[in-house]
């Protein structure tokens, strides 16, 4: 721990430990983006990256090993630690490379932990809730998530799901989650709710959203379609917005993103499939359209995607459940559908065709939305009061004996 007094100064000393995916998606784009906003407002940050790309060459049991406790991870952050020496340490994924594992190590040197829970893989080995494309609650609150290894839940694979599983139980039995995590960050109050349910301790589980810096105003003028951004993949809805599609007149989404489901979006969308995008060319696009298509099959933990909309002054036609029920005001800031039901998505797209200046009003409250509850500076004092939060959370645990006690 740093021996500056942390309430003397408000500039802060933030270690960030990531494990990068092997398909950059959303987690790593908000990574990305927190640094960047952290130093922006003068912190310093250290970034600490392990990469997915490192598992190629692994035996499946090194792997398990890794996913389970990793000495490599605890060696190298308490190398960070001792020259970096931060205020408070920021995590974001840990599977399968850095392993929970640098929670303890973390404690052992005496420095606050955030958590940032962007998926629910503590509750489901799955991370989504999501099985055969419906959405699963069976091994919620279960202290053995079976189910999930009888399903092969984890990329169809009973060895792969059983050692996310054993991952999340050993850390359990070893009070990891309890005792060795100063504070959570759950994306929004649906979220939260969910790990409450799931047993993690209320009162240590912060709500902050996800963030984009898109202050400029949008133009309210020439917007036309709809635009699909994402994954394109059964959790995302995507088998849904193929079926719409084929009851729609041609270009009335367009789709940007690549996926297991390309062939089959290519197939039906033709000319309105574009592809992956860059960021900028996503903003652009979606600063034209008169609404966002988010129809998930699985729980959101927070799509960026749905940000960028508003803060384009795009409304969202959504799936009617999970976090997207909470973050979507039905009629205010997009239109809310029935999830997997492809008429139900075709009458909201239609209704949205014929009735432009709705939407566009809609868009409005979008972008007073986004405004209100998504920018830099709203999200930047969020993410500071959790640490000073956490900073002073360990101070009073460690007298007590609570969290982090050894």
């Amino acid at each position: 721990m740093s021996d500056r007094d942390a309430g003397a100064s408000a500039r802060l000393r933030v270690l960030i430990a990531h494990n990068a995916y092997q398909l950059r998606g959303g987690e790593d784009s908000v990574v990305e983006a927190e640094t960047a906003l952290l130093r922006q407002q003068g912190h310093e940050v250290d970034l600490w990256i392990r990469h997915n790309d490192d598992v190629q060459g692994m035996s499946r049991l090194s792997l398990a090993r890794q996913t389970l406790w990793s000495s490599d991870s605890v060696r190298l952050l308490r190398a960070h630690i001792a020259c970096f020496q931060p205020d408070v340490i920021h995590v974001h994924n840990t599977l399968p490379l850095i392993s929970p594992s640098v929670f303890w190590a973390a404690a052992s040197e005496g420095v606050p932990v955030v958590q940032t829970l962007h998926n629910f893989r503590l509750l489901c080995p799955q991370a989504t809730f999501l099985r055969e494309g419906k959405v699963c609650e069976d091994c919620l609150g279960r202290r053995v998530p079976w189910p999930a290894v009888q399903h092969r839940c984890y990329r169809d694979s009973a060895l792969q799901t059983g050692a996310v599983a054993a991952m999340v139980m050993l850390h359990e039995g070893l009070g990891t989650w309890q005792r060795k995590v100063t504070r959570y960050i759950a994306l929004n109050e649906f979220c939260r709710q969910k790990f409450i349910e799931g047993g993690l301790p209320a009162e240590r589980i912060d709500v902050k959203p996800n963030f984009v810096d898109q202050l400029r105003l949008p133009s309210w003028s020439d917007r036309c379609g709809g635009v699909y951004v994402g994954r394109l993949s059964v959790e995302k809805g995507v088998t849904t917005l193929i079926e719409a599609m084929r009851s729609l007149p041609a270009r009335s989404v367009e789709v940007i993103g690549s996926g297991p489901l390309e062939a089959e979006v290519k197939s039906t969308a033709g000319e309105a499939w574009l592809g992956a995008k860059p960021l900028d060319e996503v903003l652009a696009r979606l600063s034209r359209a008169a609404f966002l298509v988010l129809p998930s099959a699985c729980y959101e933990g927070f799509p960026r995607t749905l940000v960028e909309a508003y803060a384009c002054g795009v409304p969202v036609i959504a799936s009617r459940h999970g976090s997207l029920k909470e973050l979507v005001k039905e009629g205010r800031t997009g239109l809310l559908f029935e999830p997997g039901n492809a008429a139900a998505l075709v009458e909201c797209i239609r209704w949205a065709q014929l009735n432009p200046q709705a939407m566009l009003e809609m868009g409005k409250a979008a972008r007073a939305e986004y405004e209100a509850l998504y920018t830099p500076e709203r999200n930047a004092m969020q993410l500071e009061g959790v640490y000073r939060r956490a900073m002073a959370d360990l101070q009073g645990a460690l007298l007590q004996g609570g969290v982090h006690a050894r």
